[in-house]
C-alpha cells in the first residue's frame, strides 16, 4: 500500500474517533453556495480569460453559475429515482446565499455605498433562469432539496467594497461583468478573499458580520416561510465570537469541517478548533462535521465516486452519520454541459452503490440530523 493511500485512511478514521455514534445508517447530502451568482455566463468567462485572468485555472470560476432550469430538473430527476429504506428520496440541504451584489446602484452610488438584490430578482435576470425558484419550491415539496442557510452573500462586503474604490484592476473588470468571485487563488492582486465572508479584520468586521447575519436570516424566513436550523459559513471561516448571534437568531446546528477556522482579528491569527459530531458550545448549539466528499468538478483526477463510498463505509464501521459535501458546482452546467452531465452519472453511480451496499440507508437534511442528536441526548440524559 502506498504511502498516500495509508495517509487517506488514517484520515477518514480520525474524522470519525470522537463524537455522538448511532448504528442507524444516516447519510446527509450537504451542497454549499445555492442562490450565489459566481461566474454569471460563458461571455463574461472568455473575457476575463482574454484579459489574463486565470478562470480556467479555478473549478468555481470555470463551471460554477446560478442554478438553471436544466440544472435544476436533471437533478431532481436524478433524486427522483432512488428511495431509502423509509421511502424518502436522497435529499439535498441546499445552504443558500440570500443575496448578491446590486451592481447597478453601486456604481450610481460611486462605489461609496453598498447595495444588495434577492438571489430570487438574480435569477430574473438570467435567460433559462425565470422558472428557477418555481423548481426550488418543487424540489422542496418534493422533499429532494432543502434550503439552509449559508450567509446573505458570499462576500466579505467591506473588503471588495474597498477594492472598488482604490480601482484594483481585476476587482473593477469582475465588477464591470457583475462578478464579485474571483478567487485569491488565481488573482494577482495579493489581497485577501472577498469570498470568505466572515472573516474578521477588525472590530468593525464583528459588528458589520452580526448586523448582516441578523439581516440574512431574516430574508431566509421571508423567502422560505421557516427558519433555517443549521448554517455553515461561507470557506468555513467562523469566528467563534459570532456564534452567539446566530444562535440569537435562531441557529441550533453548526455545519462544518474537522476544523473550524476562527479568525481572531486581535492577533491577526486564525485560530483552528478541532470540532466533532455532536460537539456542543457554550450556546448549546451542536456541531457537525462532514466525513465524506463527493466533489468531482474540484478534484476531476480522483476517484470521487469510489473514494466517497470508502468515506461512507468508514464512517458506518465507527457508528456515525455519513455527512457528504458535495458543492452546487458539480451539479451545473451553463458555463460547461459536460460538467453536469458527467457529475449527474457519477452522482446515480454513487446512489446505486449505496443502496447496494447499504439497503438499510436513511437519507437526511442536515437539521433533521441535528434534531436526531438533539433528541438522542435528550433520551440518554433521562436514562
Amino acid at each position: 500500500m502506498k504511502q498516500g493511500e495509508i495517509k487517506q485512511i488514517l484520515s477518514r478514521n480520525l474524522r470519525n474517533l470522537k463524537g455522538w455514534q448511532t448504528r442507524r445508517k444516516v447519510i446527509v447530502f450537504e451542497s454549499d453556495d445555492w442562490g450565489s451568482i459566481r461566474m454569471p455566463d460563458k461571455y463574461t468567462f472568455n473575457k476575463l480569460l482574454e484579459k489574463g485572468v486565470r478562470v480556467d485555472d479555478c473549478p468555481y470560476n470555470r463551471y460554477d453559475s446560478l442554478a438553471s432550469e436544466d440544472d435544476l430538473t436533471e437533478l431532481f430527476e436524478t433524486l427522483l429515482k432512488f428511495r431509502d429504506i423509509n421511502n424518502n428520496h436522497p435529499i439535498i440541504t441546499a445552504n443558500c446565499l440570500i443575496a448578491n451584489p446590486d451592481f447597478d446602484k453601486i456604481r450610481s452610488n460611486g462605489f461609496c455605498e453598498y447595495y444588495y438584490e434577492i438571489f430570487t430578482d438574480s435569477l430574473k435576470r438570467y435567460p433559462n433562469h425565470s422558472n428557477s425558484f418555481k423548481l426550488w419550491e418543487a424540489g422542496m415539496k418534493e422533499r429532494l432539496f432543502h434550503p439552509q442557510f449559508h450567509g446573505r452573500e458570499h462576500l466579505h462586503v467591506k473588503r471588495w467594497m474597498k477594492g472598488l474604490r482604490q480601482n484594483l484592476p481585476e476587482t473593477r473588470l469582475a465588477f464591470d461583468h457583475k462578478l464579485f468571485g474571483i478567487s485569491t487563488s488565481i488573482s494577482s492582486e495579493g489581497r485577501k478573499s472577498y469570498l470568505a465572508a466572515y472573516d474578521i479584520d477588525d472590530l468593525d468586521d464583528e459588528i458589520i458580520i452580526k448586523e448582516i447575519i441578523k439581516d440574512g436570516l431574516m430574508h431566509f424566513r421571508k423567502i422560505f416561510g421557516y427558519a433555517s436550523k443549521s448554517f455553515i459559513a461561507p470557506n468555513y471561516y467562523l469566528p467563534q465570537r459570532i456564534e452567539k448571534t446566530l444562535f440569537e437568531n435562531g441557529i441550533k446546528y453548526i455545519q462544518g469541517q474537522r476544523i473550524q477556522l476562527s479568525p481572531e482579528f486581535e492577533s491577526d491569527k486564525v485560530k483552528k478548533i478541532s470540532r466533532y459530531i455532536g460537539h456542543i458550545n457554550i450556546n448549546r448549539q451542536i456541531y457537525t462535521v462532514r466525513n465524506c466528499h463527493f466533489e468531482p468538478s474540484l478534484f476531476p483526477k480522483k476517484n470521487s465516486v469510489g473514494e466517497c463510498l470508502a468515506q461512507i463505509g468508514t464512517a458506518f464501521r465507527w457508528n456515525k452519520p455519513a455527512i457528504i459535501s458535495s458543492h452546487r458546482v458539480n451539479f451545473i452546467g451553463t458555463l460547461d454541459e459536460s460538467n453536469r452531465k458527467n457529475n449527474l452519472t457519477k452522482f446515480k453511480e454513487l446512489l446505486y452503490a449505496i443502496q447496494s451496499k447499504w439497503p438499510d440507508a436513511e437519507f437526511m437534511t442536515s437539521d433533521e440530523l441535528g434534531d436526531t442528536i438533539t433528541n438522542s441526548l435528550i433520551l440518554n440524559n433521562e436514562q
